[in-house]
């Protein structure tokens, strides 16, 4: 979706099981005009439905983009899925902003996170 590099880098947390998946991967084409502005709005718009638990975005160099998105439950994502602003966005996406994707849909069996805790540095004394 989105360049979130202004963003705290963190990934969603884990949640207990079960949940659902939506691992988008996409190669993006030449042409993104309206792209940034459209990818803005869904995710505004995701983040209204009930059971929606988060969102994560990676990018590599070559340009190969992946989020994913995090659901409580299948009606959940079977919400997102026939939003009409989200199902317009797809058509444009296929007719414009994508050269090639794939959309992998998953039930969480498992899910555990860590995080390394933050050292705190003490004062110096004079």
């Amino acid at each position: 979706m989105s360049d979130h590099s202004e963003a705290s880098v963190a990934p969603v947390e884990a949640y207990e099981p079960p949940y659902y998946v939506a691992v988008f991967t996409a190669v993006r084409t030449q042409d993104q005009s309206g792209y940034s502005e459209t990818s803005t709005r869904m995710e505004d718009l995701v983040k209204d439905v009930p059971g929606f638990l988060g969102m994560d975005h990676a990018q590599t160099p070559g340009g190969l983009g992946i989020t994913v998105g995090y659901f409580r439950d299948a009606e959940a994502l079977a919400e997102w899925r026939s939003d009409a602003e989200h199902r317009a966005a797809q058509k444009r996406g296929r007719a414009e902003w994508y050269q090639s994707y794939t959309l992998h849909v998953a039930k969480v069996e498992r899910s555990r996170g860590f995080a390394r805790a933050q050292v705190r540095q003490s004062p110096k004394a004079d």
